[in-house]
């Protein structure tokens, strides 16, 4: 029984560090799901992100195998830096992450016309960043300020 408490333990104490508010995770991105989530492989282990602020279409959705295939073209095995807010959504963290050159990734995929501003997460500081094409893209309905 002690060794079952060890491991529960050891377990909890080495995710504890996610649970807390807002921190930074350092790593590679290893894998896409699309262009406002993403995989990235560090110390602890694979951490799903979901771009906070950043909508992009799903892969069923027109546009959403091409912004999979454009995040994974530009950043895919990159070392990224992602600032985590605490929330979580689904199976992933809520950030902002930022590439070699200190670019915010979620601007970037806006502004390549794959993504579009998510303002009720966002406060809207993705807008500047649309194109014409970014536009395009249905806003969801969870994106509307409340």
């Amino acid at each position: 029984m002690d060794q079952v408490r060890i491991f529960f333990v050891a377990t909890l104490l080495s995710i504890l560090p996610l649970c807390a508010a807002a921190q930074t995770i350092e790593g590679r991105l290893v894998h896409v799901r699309d262009a406002d989530t993403i995989e990235i492989a560090t110390s602890r282990g694979r951490i799903a992100v979901r771009l906070n602020g950043v909508d992009s279409p799903e892969l069923d959705e027109r546009g959403g195998i091409a912004g999979r295939e454009w995040m994974q073209r530009t950043y895919g095995g990159t070392m990224l830096r992602c600032q985590l807010n605490g929330d979580r959504t689904y199976d992933r963290w809520v950030g902002i992450c930022y590439g070699r050159g200190g670019e915010d990734i979620g601007a970037a995929a806006i502004s390549a016309g794959y993504g579009r501003d998510c303002p009720r997460f966002s406060g809207g500081r993705y807008r500047q960043f649309e194109t014409d094409q970014s536009r395009s893209i249905p806003m969801k309905p969870y994106c509307r300020p409340r």
